[in-house]
C-alpha cells in the first residue's frame, strides 16, 4: 500500500527542473566540490550525502562568521540548488545565520526518484551532516520549509522537541487538501502537515501571501491556529506563491523572528539555572501508527462473591476511536508564472515555480 501511495504521489507532486540548473564539478587544485556555473566562495561548501534509502543528494552549506543559528532550508517544488543559490547567499548575509540547503532525491544532481518518504530520508541525512560535520545541536537549528518543503520540515520538527524554531513559507495542510476540500486525512494523502504540527514544541512563524493562487492562504492560517507556540504570522497582502521574498516586510519580519528566538533561553535547559532537561531529545515519527491506548474509563469491580477463577485477570479496554478533525481547504488552481525581480539583492529572475496540486 505504501508503494502505491509513493508512486501516485510522485506523478502528481514532484516537478524537478529538467535539465538541472547546475552541474557538480571538482576543483583540480583543492579537490573541493563546486556548483557550476557559480564561482568558488570561501564560505560555501558542497556535499554529497548518502540517505538511508540509498540515494545520494546534493547539499550546500553557507557559513556566516557571526552566526549563532543554522537555517536548514527545504525548498519548494520545481526548483533546485542552482536556482536557489543566490537567495541562500543573501539570506545568510541578511539574517546572519549559517544556512544549509539541499536538493531532494531526483532534483538537481541528486540521484534517485522524488517521493514523499525519500524527502524524509533526505532531510534526515542533511540534519545528520549538520550534527556530525558542523557540530550543530537541536537548539541551534531553525527549520525552514517552503511550500512542498513544509512536508519534510514538519516531519523532522515533529521528532525533535528541542529545535530553536520553525519557519513555514506558503505551507500546505496536506497534498490532497491543496486539490480538494476534504475534511479528514486519508491513508493515500501525502505530507499530512495538519496532523503533525500539533507535535511541534518550538516557536513557529508562518508566512503566506493573501493572493496565493497555488496554495490558498487558508492553509497557512489553519496551520497557525494549530501551533502550540505561535509567533506573529506574516500575511503578505497581495503576495503570490513565489514572490514573497520581493516584499520588504518578508525580510524584515523574518529577521525580527530569528533575532527574537535567538534571545530565548536554550530549550535544552530548564528555567531554573541551566539544568539539562532529562526528557527525550528525539521522538518516534508520527507517521507510524501508534499502539492502541488504554481506556481511561474504569469499571467498578464486582463483589468478591461473584469472582471466578477463570476471570481472575482483568480485561483492558482500548479506545480505538480517532478524533475526526474537520478541516477545510479551498480548491486552488495553480498557474505557471515567472517570479518578479527582488527589490533588495535577493535572487533575481527565479524562473522556477513551486507548483502544487495538479502540479503538486
Amino acid at each position: 500500500m505504501g508503494g502505491v501511495t509513493s508512486s501516485v504521489a510522485a506523478k502528481f507532486a514532484f516537478f524537478p527542473p529538467s535539465p538541472p540548473s547546475y552541474k557538480v564539478v571538482t576543483d583540480e587544485l583543492t579537490g573541493l566540490l563546486l556548483l557550476a556555473p557559480f564561482p568558488h566562495r570561501e564560505n560555501v561548501e558542497i556535499h554529497k550525502l548518502q540517505t538511508r534509502r540509498g540515494t545520494e543528494i546534493m547539499a550546500m552549506y553557507v557559513r556566516h562568521p557571526m552566526a549563532t543559528s543554522t537555517l536548514l532550508y527545504s525548498h519548494g517544488n520545481a526548483t533546485d540548488l542552482g536556482q536557489m543559490y543566490k537567495l541562500f547567499i543573501e539570506l545568510g548575509i541578511h539574517l546572519k545565520v549559517n544556512l544549509m540547503g539541499y536538493d531532494y532525491s531526483g532534483y538537481g544532481q541528486s540521484t534517485g526518484k522524488p517521493s514523499e518518504h525519500n524527502t524524509y530520508a533526505d532531510i534526515e541525512a542533511v540534519y545528520k551532516c549538520l550534527e556530525e560535520t558542523y557540530g550543530s545541536k537541536q537548539e541551534d537549528v531553525i527549520l525552514y520549509g517552503q511550500s512542498v518543503g513544509s512536508g519534510p520540515t514538519l516531519h523532522l520538527a515533529s521528532q525533535f522537541p528541542l529545535l530553536r524554531a520553525i519557519v513555514l513559507h506558503s505551507p500546505i495542510l496536506s497534498g490532497l487538501r491543496v486539490m480538494y476540500a476534504v475534511k479528514k486525512t486519508y491513508w493515500f494523502d501525502i505530507y499530512k502537515n495538519i496532523d503533525k504540527i500539533p507535535y511541534v514544541d518550538c516557536p513557529v512563524l508562518i508566512i503566506h501571501g493573501t493572493s496565493d493562487e497555488v496554495v490558498d492562504c487558508c492553509h497557512g492560517k489553519q496551520l497557525w491556529e494549530l501551533c502550540k507556540d505561535k509567533y506573529e504570522p506574516l500575511w503578505v497582502e497581495g503576495g503570490n506563491h513565489c514572490d514573497l521574498e520581493q516584499y520588504p516586510e518578508y525580510m524584515r519580519h523574518l529577521k525580527q523572528f530569528i533575532t527574537t528566538v535567538e534571545r530565548l533561553p536554550s530549550r535544552s535547559s530548564s528555567s531554573s539555572g541551566g539544568v539539562r532537561d532529562d526528557g527525550p531529545t528525539r521522538r518516534r515519527s508520527v507517521d507510524r501508527r501508534e499502539k492502541p491506548r488504554q481506556s481511561t474509563e474504569r469499571k467498578p469491580l464486582p463483589p468478591k462473591s461473584q469472582w471466578k477463577k477463570s476471570s481472575s485477570k482483568l480485561r483492558i479496554s482500548f479506545d480505538h476511536h480517532h478524533l475526526d478533525r474537520s478541516r477545510r481547504s479551498l480548491d486552488c488552481h495553480d498557474k505557471t508564472r515567472k517570479s518578479i525581480d527582488h527589490s533588495h539583492q535577493v535572487e533575481r529572475g527565479r524562473k522556477s515555480v513551486d507548483r502544487v496540486g495538479s502540479e503538486l
